[in-house]
């Protein structure tokens, strides 16, 4: 069996009480877009740290900058897990309002 990691909450989790109108709708589509966004800025640096980390692990004249090559190799896997952790989780909350039935066709 499976345990999911809990946070505990400071706050209650939003209810709506009203029907969704079509300008909250396009508001959560502006969020899921936004979301995606911060994504590929996730993945976009961690990529530039890994050539820049490449880059510098290849150079031979200065090899006193190995070091920043490994912990820029090693930031760079942080932070796309870090990134691809934020928008699963923000992706979860955003499915909770996609699956009302009041959503506009």
């Amino acid at each position: 069996m499976k345990r999911k990691l809990r946070f505990p909450r400071i706050v209650k989790p939003f209810e709506a009480k009203e029907k969704i109108i079509l300008r909250d709708y396009l508001a959560l589509e502006r969020t899921t877009l936004a979301n995606e966004r911060t994504l590929f800025s996730y993945i976009r640096t961690s990529l530039y740290l890994v050539i820049g980390g490449i880059g510098l692990l290849k150079l031979e004249d200065f090899s006193s900058l190995r070091w920043l090559g490994n912990v820029s190799l090693v930031i760079s896997a942080l932070l796309i897990i870090y990134g691809l952790i934020r928008y699963f989780m923000l992706k979860r909350k955003l499915l909770k309002f996609y699956e009302n039935k009041d959503l506009p066709e």
